[in-house]
């Protein structure tokens, strides 16, 4: 068998080339030609390529796929799939009995000569695996991080031979398709961090653990999907957008979190320049709180996302154990957007804890520039002190005396707030706690969770709940 890892660009696209019945088009805008160029280069071509094209001109691209806002977005990309993969089965019924068509489109923002932009786009392909069957798609946001026009070109056609390859040979396998589809491409030179799949051909997929392997596998640090399931990109689906963020394991999903998440809107909202109608609500997986015994389960993750998802709420999973990291990365997206964070008093002990920031040049200080620097402001919800039985909150937060100073710095410039208001009949409320008498199968622990929580555990049998176990309790 052909070791897949060691092929190369060229060897890949005449493969594709030498596959008699892989018959499709090509229109590619924004940084030349250079998926079509790498299948002309290989040759045997002229079976494999009925044409291709490049709307350079906004005009000319108008005139063939809609008048549009924006050019380099997922809209566009969808549009030119839709037009470039009917043209062809239009063009050429005959052929479409004994092909399998595909279309592949691409629209990018390569670097500028001035070299001021951030290279990125869209990419994708509609493909059939079947003759005559309904296609397939591919859909992936790429960024681009070569520091030259030349060598982001050469990365896109990499990307695009090794994007149509892996559709039409490890469409089967996930592993095999996110290792083809990477190959040659290290994450300094290329970025993916959206990536779905549909059709008929992909039914067993579930896009949110692509998400999730994009994470885990170092090809993004961050990435996101809605209650729905479907994947988004971070950059387009936070555009001009107020976010508060939430950070946790959510195992499961408590009324605190949604006492804290509640609460901290209504506090969040009153906050100068803070538009209810663009903000945008999220809650953070990181893969730390993803992984136990040096795993990570994906149906503990599944289990997590249902019941987010139940909820109504975006989820991002992320690559991002400090704050401050965190914070830069949806800064960068925000642009002068207010960010709102919502964190638990022992959260805060982390953030203030030294030794954290040993790896920045600028330690703690660095860090702080970093996560608070930006138009961002942190809720603190308090909690009972496990010690005392007392109420904990910011006005007692215990620290250092040398960091007195900063702290009051930051409640000064309106960086960090206590909740205003909050149920303190819920703080008792723990999920690990939560956890233990699922696995027990004791039915208290539906006092502790939202009623559309309790529905989907129970529906789903998430988090190890046996009816029969509970049932055996009650009797």
């Amino acid at each position: 068998m052909i070791d897949e890892r060691r092929l190369t660009t060229e060897e890949k696209a005449l493969k594709i080339n030498l596959t008699q019945d892989i018959y499709g088009c090509f229109a590619e805008i924004g940084a030349g030609q250079e998926v079509a160029a790498n299948f002309f280069k290989a040759g045997g071509s002229s079976g494999t390529i009925a044409f291709t094209q490049s709307a350079y001109d906004m005009k000319v691209s108008d005139s063939m796929y809609g008048e549009a806002s924006r050019y380099v977005c997922e809209e566009r990309l969808l549009t030119m799939l839709d037009t470039e993969y009917n043209t062809l089965k239009f063009r050429l019924p005959n052929k479409y009995k004994e092909s399998r068509f595909f279309a592949f489109c691409n629209t990018v923002e390569s670097l500028n000569y001035h070299k001021t932009n951030q290279g990125q786009g869209w990419v994708g392909i509609r493909f059939q695996l079947n003759l005559e069957a309904a296609p397939n798609d591919i859909i992936l946001h790429i960024k681009m991080h070569d520091n030259s026009h030349k060598a982001q070109q050469e990365a896109l056609g990499i990307l695009g031979v090794n994007l149509i390859y892996a559709a039409y040979f490890n469409y089967t396998n996930l592993d095999e398709l996110l290792d083809n589809l990477v190959h040659r491409l290290p994450r300094d030179r290329m970025e993916i961090d959206m990536l779905r799949v549909s059709g008929p051909d992909f039914e067993h997929f579930d896009n949110r653990v692509i998400a999730l392997n994009l994470v885990k596998r170092g090809i993004t640090d961050a990435t996101m999907f809605d209650l729905c399931g479907n994947v988004l990109q971070p950059a387009t689906a936070l555009y001009k957008q107020n976010i508060l963020l939430m950070r946790g394991r959510f195992r499961p999903v408590t009324k605190v979190h949604i006492d804290m998440v509640e609460k901290g809107k209504m506090q969040f909202l009153k906050e100068e320049g803070v538009d209810p109608e663009k903000l945008q609500v999220i809650f953070e997986l990181t893969l730390k709180d993803l992984t136990a015994e040096g795993k990570i389960s994906i149906k503990d993750f599944i289990d997590r996302a249902e019941l987010l998802g139940s909820l109504g709420y975006t989820v991002m999973i992320s690559n991002y154990l400090k704050h401050y990291k965190m914070i830069d990365y949806l800064a960068s997206i925000a642009k002068e957007k207010r960010m709102g964070v919502i964190a638990g008093i022992y959260n805060l002990h982390t953030i203030f804890d030294e030794r954290y920031y040993d790896n920045l040049p600028g330690g703690l200080l660095e860090a702080f520039g970093r996560g608070f620097g930006h138009n961002v402001k942190m809720f603190v919800y308090p909690a009972i002190n496990v010690e005392t039985g007392e109420l904990y909150e910011l006005d007692g937060f215990q620290h250092k005396p040398n960091l007195s100073g900063l702290l009051r710095y930051l409640k000064d410039n309106n960086k960090l707030a206590a909740f205003e208001s909050f149920n303190r009949k819920l703080l008792h409320i723990m999920s690990d706690d939560v956890l233990e008498k699922i696995h027990a199968g004791a039915s208290i622990w539906e006092d502790d969770v939202p009623v559309e929580v309790v529905k989907a555990i129970k529906f789903y049998e998430l988090f190890g709940y046996h009816p029969k176990a509970e049932n055996s309790i009650a009797h």
